[in-house]
């Protein structure tokens, strides 16, 4: 005997799985943040989809408007050249150990200072907070004119010293996020658990390195990341004060005539075009994706405990 079905029950559970218990665990909810998602994403991913696929086309193909996301024959010369212009893999080392000393000096520099203005009360304290936020409202261009004349006087002008040395003392690009950073995550330490190591005898210093530190490094890995691929892209600052091409981005503007040196106008099957010029980009912002692909898990996990959102 078939077991009769209740259509109110029916309904109800139609109705519960369209729009769920609170709306926001239901399936249409569901459905359209994922419709969302994967359009934004598609507006995001589409120049690298776009520079990807055009890489690997010939010049025949480029030229083709009938060809668009499938090459005919994948061009991986194209690659090859890129690399030979780009002096792959020596840059890719020279970029990644210059973008390691100075990311790794900014995190360093921002944690210490972010832990001063959160743990510490001292004259002047709002207003030194206030010009560390100034810093970040001056764009670069404003101050560049006296970091130079301050670097020469240095003797550190072209060298790796100008982007090293305010990275290290808290003045490097986009500083003042990085501090932020780390103030918001220090404030939200209890003050009891640093007074409980106060009175058991432990100086300032062994609580910031015992009981400080060992929290943040959530803190540590959003501020490195993001450090990393600031000076990883920062091609004007880098230019203007080392000078040279020191790193992958600073090469990549010089792709033509570097290309030009090395396989001169008139050379049979040696032409530039633009999938070669994709494939330069593709090598540059490589290391970045691969970065990311790693490290992409602990950071959302971090974002999450350190609350970037100000939540």
């Amino acid at each position: 005997m078939k077991k009769k079905i209740d259509v109110g029950e029916l309904k109800s559970r139609i109705k519960r799985f369209l729009f769920g218990m609170k709306f926001m665990d239901g399936f249409i909810f569901k459905f359209v943040i994922y419709i969302l998602l994967i359009s934004f994403s598609y507006i995001y991913l589409y120049p690298v989809l776009y520079m990807l696929i055009n890489s690997f086309k010939t010049v025949d193909d480029l030229i083709n408007p009938g060809v668009r996301w499938v090459p005919t024959v994948f061009e991986w010369e194209n690659y090859t050249r890129a690399f030979q212009v780009l002096e792959f893999p020596q840059s890719i080392f020279d970029t990644t150990w210059y973008v390691l000393k100075v990311s790794i000096g900014a995190t360093v520099a921002a944690s210490i200072i972010g832990y001063g203005f959160a743990r510490f009360k001292f004259p002047g304290k709002k207003i030194l907070f206030g010009i560390m936020l100034a810093t970040f409202i001056l764009p670069s261009q404003v101050t560049m004119v006296a970091n130079m004349i301050i670097y020469k006087r240095l003797d550190i002008m072209s060298t790796e010293w100008t982007m090293l040395l305010p990275a290290i003392t808290g003045q490097g690009i986009n500083a003042a996020i990085f501090i932020l950073i780390f103030y918001q995550f220090y404030k939200t330490i209890p003050t009891v658990l640093m007074e409980s190591a106060e009175v058991d005898g432990a100086s300032q210093f062994r609580i910031f390195r015992t009981i400080a530190l060992p929290l943040a490094l959530p803190s540590f890995l959003i501020v490195f990341l993001f450090s990393f691929v600031w000076y990883w892209n920062e091609t004007f600052i880098t230019a203007l004060y080392v000078g040279g091409a020191v790193t992958l981005p600073l090469k990549l503007q010089a792709f033509r005539a570097s290309y030009e040196l090395l396989f001169p106008p008139g050379t049979a099957g040696a032409e530039l075009n633009e999938a070669i010029m994709m494939a330069g980009n593709m090598v540059t912002i490589l290391p970045l994706l691969v970065l990311y692909f790693v490290a992409q898990r602990y950071f959302t996990e971090s974002i999450d405990r350190t609350g970037i959102t100000g939540e």
